[in-house]
């Protein structure tokens, strides 16, 4: 999935736990103009550094996977939550989008 965007909000790197790090990131969506919305991602372990060029005002274009999973409370009530979970970015300003996957080929990766 992905979506263009403003970006509002460039979190942090949290580190949760000595394994696991996430950094959040809030953007306007403005599919509706009159109604923009403010969507929070989430990037985790390497995927945080991807964040590191984004500025707040940023025009920028983010590519994600949509993320859900159950849990019983101490109530014994089920929960449910949802996550936005970034795999690459772009830019709109730049030519190249900042990509989650490093090259398999090395060197060159253009297609010409």
């Amino acid at each position: 999935m992905e979506i263009k965007g403003k970006v509002l909000v460039v979190g942090n790197t949290v580190a949760v736990s000595e394994k696991f790090k996430k950094r959040d990131l809030i953007v306007e969506y403005s599919e509706n103009p009159q109604y923009p919305e403010q969507i929070k991602f989430e990037a985790v372990q390497d995927k945080t550094s991807l964040l590191d060029s984004v500025k707040v005002g940023d025009e920028i274009q983010v590519y994600f996977n949509l993320r859900g999973r159950g849990w019983t409370d101490k109530t014994g009530k089920t929960q449910y939550s949802n996550t936005l979970s970034i795999w690459r970015l772009s830019l709109e300003a730049a030519t190249e989008g900042v990509d989650a996957q490093p090259s398999l080929a090395g060197g060159d990766d253009l297609p010409f």
